[in-house]
C-alpha cells in the first residue's frame, strides 16, 4: 500500500479548499455578469454610472423632459448626499444632481417600484434641496428654482400621460403660485417612437445599446454593459452594494438585539428606557437610534 505523508494530505486539503473558493468566486462573477445583462437605465446602479459627470447625456435628458433645446448643464454629480441638520433626522442620497446655466437645481431619480415614488418622498426631496440653496444673510427671493424629477418604470399617476407636472397653485384663483418649486413625474411605460419622451423612455427600458435611439445614452450603456472595462466597474459596484447591504443587515440586527434587551430590562426592573440604556452603558449614538424606535412605538 502506498504511504501518504501527512504534509501531502494537508497540502491536498488546502489545495482543494482553494479550488473550491476559486470556483465559488467564478460562479459568483458569472451570476453578477448575468445580472448586469438585464440592467437598463431604469436601474439606478446603471443610471447613476451612465450620468455621473456626463454633461452631454444630462443635457439631453433635461431638454427632452422639459421640452426645451437650449438648456445647458454646468455640473452633474451622481449619488449626492444631503445631510439632515437634525441629529436624528432622515437624510437623502439623490441619484443625479445637476445645475444649469441659470443656477436651477435638478434632482433626477429613477424608481422601478411605485412605492419609491410616493408624493411625500418628492416633497421631502424638494424641501431638502431647498435647505442648501441659501447662505446666511441671503434674501429668500434669491433662492433658485428646483426640479425634482421622478422617472418611474410604471405610470404611477395613472392618467396615461407621458409627463406629469406638479406645481403649487392658488386654489381660489387657479393661478400659478410661482415659488420656483417643481416636481415632475415621467411615465417610464409610455410608448411612442415618434415622440421625444417616448424615445427617451424606450431607451431607458432598453437592455442593449444597439436598440437605443439616442447615441448620448447608447454610448454609456454600451461601455458599462458591453466592454470589459465597463463590466469590471459594474461588478465592483455590485460587490460594494452587497457588502453595504450585509453591513446594514448586521447593524439592524445589532440594534434590534439592544432594543429587545432594553425592553426586557424595562419590564423586569420597572425602569424607563433611559435608565435601562444607562445601565447597559449604551453609546450616545445608539441611544438616539433606540429612542427613535421607542418613539415610533408610542406614536
Amino acid at each position: 500500500m502506498k504511504k501518504v505523508k501527512i504534509h501531502d494530505m494537508i497540502f491536498c486539503e488546502k489545495e482543494g479548499e482553494m479550488m473550491g473558493a476559486g470556483n465559488q468566486a467564478d460562479l459568483k462573477r458569472q451570476e453578477t455578469l448575468k445580472a448586469i445583462e438585464t440592467l437598463s437605465l431604469l436601474d439606478d446602479d446603471l443610471m447613476t454610472l451612465a450620468f455621473d459627470r456626463n454633461i452631454e447625456a444630462t443635457e439631453l435628458l433635461l431638454n427632452v423632459i422639459l421640452q426645451r433645446d437650449d438648456l445647458k448643464v454646468l455640473e452633474v454629480v451622481a449619488q449626492r448626499e444631503y445631510k439632515n441638520p437634525m441629529s436624528s433626522g432622515r437624510s437623502i442620497t439623490i441619484d443625479i444632481y445637476a445645475v444649469d446655466g441659470d443656477g436651477k437645481v435638478y434632482d433626477i431619480e429613477v424608481q422601478r417600484a411605485s412605492a419609491g415614488a410616493d408624493g411625500h418622498r418628492a416633497r421631502f426631496h424638494s424641501s431638502m434641496i431647498d435647505t442648501k440653496m441659501l447662505k446666511a444673510g441671503q434674501e429668500f427671493k434669491e433662492i433658485h428654482d428646483s426640479y425634482v424629477i421622478f422617472i418611474t418604470a410604471s405610470d404611477v399617476i395613472g392618467a396615461g400621460c407621458p409627463l406629469y407636472h406638479i406645481d403649487r397653485m392658488i386654489k381660489e384663483t387657479g393661478a400659478y403660485f410661482g415659488d420656483g418649486s417643481h416636481i415632475i413625474y415621467v411615465n417610464g411605460s409610455y410608448k411612442d417612437d415618434c415622440d421625444p419622451i417616448g424615445k427617451l423612455m424606450h431607451d431607458f427600458r432598453c437592455m442593449s445599446s444597439a436598440d437605443m435611439f439616442y447615441p448620448q445614452l447608447a454610448k454609456q450603456v454600451k461601455y458599462f454593459k458591453e466592454t470589459e472595462g465597463g463590466r469590471e466597474i459594474m461588478c465592483q459596484v455590485f460587490e460594494e452594494l452587497a457588502e453595504k447591504r450585509a453591513e446594514e443587515a448586521r447593524e439592524e440586527t445589532r440594534i434590534e438585539t439592544l432594543f429587545s434587551a432594553i425592553k426586557n430590562l424595562m419590564k423586569s426592573m420597572k425602569w424607563t428606557a433611559e435608565q435601562a440604556m444607562v445601565a447597559m452603558d449604551i453609546s450616545e449614538k445608539d441611544q438616539k437610534l433606540l429612542m427613535a424606535k421607542f418613539q415610533v412605538m408610542t406614536d
